[in-house]
């Protein structure tokens, strides 16, 4: 009498291997979440050597974007009342982009990548903005641009790790199969059976 006016569902599948499944898909943002990493681009170097190092490195790699932030730090500060400095502060910029421009339309020059060294150039270009501003009594503001970006940039370029140190390479107790960041000076190929991965 217990079960009366109820149906009971008969397994299709006779076999033991045969059970009724309990599995769950999993949400779509598990998966989300479980994929998510952090990356943290400022770290202490450890030695002085490391720090050295690490600000050759970013002034090499950064440099551009370190002199475009004095340059507007100078700009902003020219702007209420030195208008012929600015001026030739912005004449400058235009004769420096026009080398930069040339340089990058003319990759395989003898004359412009060999003969004259370009980082000449841009020290000839940097002289002779540094002497227009001091004439156009405006040295005292470069000193002071100087002073407040300088400190800045050197600490960026001490705690930046730059991202280009490392490379994903495969994970060799893992068969090749987990990919992992690993330094550059480090770098094994991973080897299977005598044959090199790609």
């Amino acid at each position: 009498m217990a079960n009366f006016g109820t149906t009971q569902r008969i397994p299709t599948c006779t076999t033991p291997s045969c059970k009724a499944e309990t599995h769950e898909p999993k949400k779509p943002q598990e998966k989300l979440y479980s994929d998510f990493k952090v990356y943290w681009p400022f770290s202490l170097p450890l030695t002085s050597e490391a720090a050295a190092i690490r600000i050759l490195r970013n002034l090499e790699n950064l440099g551009l974007y370190y002199t475009l932030f004095l340059w507007i730090i100078l700009f902003m500060i020219l702007i209420p009342r030195h208008k012929v400095s600015l001026i030739l502060l912005v004449i400058m910029t235009y004769v420096t982009t026009l080398y930069c421009l040339v340089l990058r339309a003319y990759p395989n020059s003898v004359l412009l990548h060999r003969s004259v060294d370009k980082r000449f150039v841009f020290g000839l270009l940097v002289f002779a903005t540094l002497v227009q501003l001091i004439l156009t009594d405006a040295g005292v503001y470069l000193a002071v641009s100087l002073a407040c970006v300088v400190p800045l940039v050197l600490l960026h370029a001490v705690l930046w790790v730059s991202h280009h140190t490392f490379v994903e390479t495969e994970d060799e107790d893992a068969c090749c199969c987990a990919k992992q960041l690993v330094p550059l000076d480090g770098h094994n190929e991973c080897r299977t059976d005598g044959i090199e991965n790609v």
